[in-house]
């Protein structure tokens, strides 16, 4: 078969067909819409998961003047569906907006956005008014919209407007396409002005899909379900598609038959096992599917040089506003259970699917962060139970993928949060041999932060140099020789009438073992002599810490030396 490029970044079925690119048939979504007859149809599925390129597919199906659907479809699935779904193609005027673009820093900026994007549909349709079939004050309307000229008031209907325009003009009622409809509604709340776009969000869907004669049916797709009361209000034709739902679940994502066949194309069959395990494992109602945004990035990586390792493609488009503010929000409780995560294990939680920001704030349930994770795709179900009405699913980390995220992200994020506090104290107490309380300030910080490596002593390490790398007037410095070994750390001031500070760390064993390893630690530093080169420089004063840790505690010994 001849060769056919990848297609990393293109959402164009038009172009994906065109120019030649590998193309995952995902056509039967088509049959699937028309089967079940859903009047609004919301989908909710996790960034890069093909929302945007299915709609594209769509709107190339279904929009009248595409004179060339045909050509395109050939050879695709929906073409052997029978009759029944190909004598719609072609055969309804399509209104296609998507919001993603809409990220500005106001609400006015933000309205100005989306006016443009009407507008731009607008221009895109405007050969209705060629069609002379529009009164004179309706043109006049039409026009004002397309060229970016009307009232704010005229774009908060726009869709139905046009959705009546089409059917005045073509006769047929309209098919409405909406993606990435939550961007604006994310960006606003991060911004600061959630308050003022709900309402115009609000009436731009509720004009267009509640009580719309003029609508066949809609589609919209987002990451998240919001809630009814804040977007949705009234809306009692909506039908939601979560990743919970067993309907079209194959049809975002590619499937393990999809996956092995694109390896097979690219000559790649030796490499299904290392794709399955850093990008499968998502579950859509009962179907398990691969990430497909990575799934295609690997391939191409692969193709080019064989030797090439898997990568988290995922973690670099994925958004993580919501996920980091919920993180660092969170509680011990949670941390715990992040860790239990990364370790490969379960948690139980209660979930829900209509999601409101307001869920994101300090008083909301700790167990929001769990819905949040579960339908970006940061989690996975694994099972699920029903309880005096409320639904328990058991989740876990998806792939390697996902865990690499939570490995070198999610983790950074915690230990971000307990660096911002101030350490001041900590120093002085640490430079004071105020042992008690260095003791309890390790402990709460460990207990803060986050660690599923809290067995290694190269963790403790890290996290021990990473809190002293912020004292001024004090250098850190890290396994080097002195005297007869090697310290594990030194903290020396340029001022030489200052403590040295040598800290030995011991794991222990268990909790009682830990006063055993700190007096060893200090025996060691005092039989390695790591003091020595010491009193060439100048230095009279050497605290000597031994720190012994396990898990979440830590206990110290402390030996003072005056060195001559």
């Amino acid at each position: 078969m001849p060769f056919k490029p990848l297609p990393i970044g293109v959402d164009d079925f038009e172009e994906m067909i065109e120019k030649g690119y590998y193309y995952v048939d995902k056509t039967l979504f088509i049959k699937e819409l028309l089967d079940m007859k859903g009047k609004v149809n919301l989908f909710t599925r996790p960034r890069r998961f093909g929302k945007t390129l299915n709609l594209s597919m769509l709107k190339c199906f279904f929009e009248m003047n595409s004179y060339h659907a045909e050509k395109l479809f050939s050879g695709l699935a929906i073409m052997n569906a029978g009759y029944e779904y190909t004598k719609h193609m072609s055969g309804y005027p399509v209104i296609s907006l998507s919001l993603k673009s809409m990220k500005q820093a106001s609400y006015e900026l933000s309205y100005i956005q989306m006016k443009k994007m009407i507008a731009e549909e607008f221009r895109r349709l405007d050969f209705v008014l060629e069609l002379d079939k529009l009164t004179e004050a309706e043109k006049v309307r039409f026009r004002a919209i397309r060229d970016v000229d009307g009232a704010d008031a005229d774009y908060l209907d726009a869709l139905r407007f046009l959705s009546a325009c089409m059917m005045k003009c073509t006769g047929r009622k309209t098919i409405i396409l909406i993606d990435e409809y939550d961007v604006p509604l994310e960006n606003a709340y991060f911004g600061g002005f959630y308050g003022e776009m709900i309402p115009a969000i609000r009436s731009l869907f509720e004009s267009a899909l509640k009580t719309n004669e003029n609508l066949e049916f809609a589609v919209i797709t987002g990451c998240l379900r919001i809630s009814k009361e804040s977007i949705f209000t009234g809306l009692n034709n909506l039908n939601t598609i979560s990743i919970t739902n067993s309907s079209y679940a194959e049809h975002f994502g590619f499937t393990q038959k999809e996956v092995e066949e694109m390896l097979c194309f690219y000559d790649r069959n030796d490499f299904i096992g290392t794709a399955r395990e850093w990008y499968d494992g998502y579950l859509f109602g009962e179907t398990e599917v691969y990430n497909p945004w990575s799934v295609i990035n690997y391939v191409v990586q692969i193709w080019t040089n064989v030797r090439a390792l898997p990568q988290p493609f995922w973690s670099n488009t994925s958004s993580n506003s919501i996920v980091r503010t919920l993180i660092e929000g969170a509680d011990f409780r949670v941390k715990q259970e992040v860790e239990a995560l990364i370790q490969g294990d379960n948690i139980e939680k209660p979930v829900h699917e209509d999601i409101t920001y307001d869920d994101m704030e300090p008083d909301k349930s700790q167990d929001n962060l769990w819905n949040f994770l579960f339908f970006t795709g940061y989690l996975k179900k694994t099972g699920e139970r029903m309880e005096n009405n409320i639904r328990y699913i058991s989740m876990s980390i998806p792939n390697e993928e996902v865990r690499y995220i939570y490995i070198n992200t999610v983790l950074s994020w915690f230990e971000q949060k307990v660096r911002k506090k101030d350490f001041s104290q900590f120093y002085k107490n640490m430079l004071q041999g105020n042992v008690p309380e260095f003791e309890d300030a390790i402990s709460q910080m460990l207990r803060e932060g986050i660690s599923f490596y809290d067995t290694k002593e190269s963790f403790y390490h890290g996290f021990m140099m990473g809190l002293l790398n912020g004292m001024e007037d004090y250098y850190a410095y890290s396994n080097r020789e002195a005297g007869d070994g090697r310290y594990d750390i030194c903290l020396k001031s340029m001022e030489v009438k200052k403590p040295v500070v040598i800290l030995e760390l011991k794991v222990a064993a268990s909790y009682a073992d830990m006063e055993t390893k700190s007096r060893q630690a200090i025996e060691q530093i005092e039989m390695k002599n790591y003091e020595e080169d010491l009193v060439r420089d100048g230095y009279t004063k050497v605290l000597c810490y031994g720190i012994a840790f396990y898990k979440k505690n830590c206990r110290i010994a402390l030996a003072e030396k005056m060195i001559q």
